[in-house]
């Protein structure tokens, strides 16, 4: 299972550090990606990770903002979350995938429960 935590509410320009973090099995041998669902908004693809390769994809709106990365002792997965804006306001998940190409991810899983980041003034 997978619990995405670390949202809240923060000032555009600002930051935060989303965690994914797995019990019941190791996140290093599989590749991982976040979503993000906005009010009236289907879910989308924000950033995964190629668990073998380490290739990362980005979705272009958040390319030079967020950073994915992975603390394998922590069994734990982040998404380093800065320059805010208020268009990323958004329920945001992790999820096990079967790939992370230069398209995004695909193959997801399922959904851990998602963590709200609230950007707003």
């Amino acid at each position: 299972q997978l619990q995405a935590s670390g949202g809240g509410l923060v000032q555009p320009g600002g930051s935060l550090r989303l965690s994914c973090a797995a019990s019941g099995f190791a996140l290093d041998s599989h590749n991982i990606g976040w979503f993000r669902q906005a009010p009236g908004k289907e879910r989308e693809g924000v950033s995964c990770d190629d668990s073998r390769s380490g290739f990362k994809w980005y979705h272009e709106s958040v390319k030079g903002r967020f950073i994915i990365s992975r603390d394998n002792a922590k069994n734990t997965v982040y998404l380093q979350m800065n320059s805010l804006e208020t268009e990323d306001t958004a329920i945001y998940y992790c999820a096990p995938l079967r790939g992370c190409s230069g398209y995004g991810p695909y193959g997801y899983e399922y959904f851990g429960p998602g963590t709200l980041v609230t950007v707003s003034s």
